[in-house]
């Protein structure tokens, strides 16, 4: 019922006593002293980093603080905090929302009702965040999160093997590069990139996302609307359909999947398009033994438009509305992520971007060698691209549309259905299963 509740009829049932419940009956909040703050995450990596956060938090404000963890995965989270809103006690004082869960706040007024809008507490932080990196996290001016990470996404390609079967490494565009791609796989049986085809409706869609960002399309616009029938959105499924027949590209169940390991393991696979933590979570971690042998590179472009790069992922903090400890969590994030030299500790601690333009050009992080990237400074690339980063709008019914596209995507890969009828489709099927919610 939680579920559901979060994605249609919630919206009227909870409000407007929603905002009350969450609160505590919308106590006064503290503005010194001993603070414990209910802190739920999904991943225990943010606990670690907010704990030396709030040593900065206390020497910035009157407060003195003790994290209570709590952990759950990003689906999890969101309907625990629902649901303790409903109930009246427990909620969280600080939560992370991933990019993936978070658009089940927005339907109705569940963000407004829920949480703090922190687009007063920026100070001069106001003008330097990025806008794209706000944009996922705000709606009709306010700011509900501050954004963890600014996920670039990247090509990654393994330089050694380029180098021994002769695949230039610096073509500038994805035609040139499937060209290449195309030739390596007859002749050597590897492929430049992978596209997810399992049974994760999230994750098919993900890979597609992204070339379709950089290509200049979208799924939704600013209002939230569909927009996925676009001259954009059938140049980007066409492109990837074809790799995938001629091999150029591989066909694996996600990227961060078994299947997908064993290709980088066996050298069946050489490169991928993918956010900047996926050295951490996906390349690392699975072939330890390539260290020294891969390299990051622009996004090649796409011959009719768009820009070098796209995004993918992300992690907003808020701050539960009307609680005792409302003042006190918006210290301990503006703490964590607006401080610049938090930003800078965020990417060598943990991997993840800046979120404060500012920041780019701070010469420690441009200083950084990447081992397992052979020592390349990647700081350089990503403060090359991140001007023409794309900003990425949410729509409450984006588990809709994954679901509805997913097997549209599918369809089209296998080449029963052309890239034009998928999104047709797709969009006859979301705007039908939406509707009610929408009406």
């Amino acid at each position: 019922m939680l579920r559901a509740g979060a994605g249609l009829g919630a919206a009227a049932a909870l409000t407007p006593g929603l905002a009350a419940c969450a609160g505590g009956q919308n106590a006064d909040p503290r503005a010194s002293g001993d603070v414990e703050l209910a802190f739920w995450t999904h991943d225990e990596a943010y606990a670690d980093f907010f704990e030396v956060s709030a040593e900065i938090a206390e020497r910035a404000s009157d407060f003195r603080y003790r994290l209570r963890l709590s952990r759950a995965g990003a689906e999890d989270l969101v309907t625990k905090a629902i649901a303790q809103a409903i109930a009246g006690r427990g909620t969280p004082d600080v939560a992370g929302f991933e990019i993936g869960a978070f658009p089940r706040l927005l339907r109705g007024v569940l963000a407004e009702e829920l949480l703090t809008d922190l687009s007063g507490d920026l100070g001069d932080a106001a003008d330097d965040l990025l806008p794209s990196r706000t944009a996922p996290f705000s709606r009709d001016g306010r700011l509900y999160a501050l954004d963890s990470d600014a996920p670039l996404v990247v090509y990654y390609y393994r330089e050694s093997e380029f180098e021994r079967l002769g695949i230039p490494t610096d073509l500038a565009t994805w035609e040139e590069l499937a060209e290449a791609g195309t030739r390596a796989h007859e002749r050597h049986g590897v492929s430049l990139g992978a596209v997810p085809v399992g049974s994760e409706a999230g994750v098919n869609t993900q890979g597609f996302e992204m070339l379709l960002l950089q290509r200049g399309g979208r799924f939704f616009d600013e209002d939230g609307a569909l927009a996925i029938e676009s001259p954009e959105a059938e140049e980007v499924l066409g492109f990837l359909a074809e790799g995938l027949r001629t091999g150029f590209l591989s066909s694996v169940a996600g990227l961060l999947h078994p299947p997908m390991q064993a290709a980088l393991k066996s050298g069946a696979v050489l490169g991928q398009w993918m956010a900047t933590w996926y050295r951490i979570y996906g390349l690392e971690p699975n072939v330890p033994e390539q260290a020294g042998q891969w390299r990051i590179r622009p996004l090649p472009a796409f011959r009719s438009g768009g820009v070098r790069t796209s995004f993918t992922g992300g992690t907003g903090f808020g701050v539960t509305r009307g609680k005792e400890n409302t003042l006190a969590g918006v210290e301990l994030v503006k703490a964590a992520y607006l401080t610049p030299s938090e930003q800078v500790r965020r990417f060598r601690d943990l991997g993840y971007l800046p979120t404060r333009r500012s920041v780019y050009e701070d010469p420690e992080l441009l200083a950084i060698p990447d081992e397992f990237c052979g020592g390349q400074p990647t700081f350089e690339v990503y403060r090359d691209l991140i001007d023409e980063a794309p900003s990425i709008h949410l729509s409450a019914d984006k588990s809709t549309l994954d679901t509805v596209l997913s097997g549209y995507l599918l369809q089209a890969y296998h080449g029963d259905i052309s890239p034009r009828e998928a999104l047709a489709r797709t969009a006859e099927d979301f705007r039908g299963q939406t509707r009610n919610s929408r009406d």
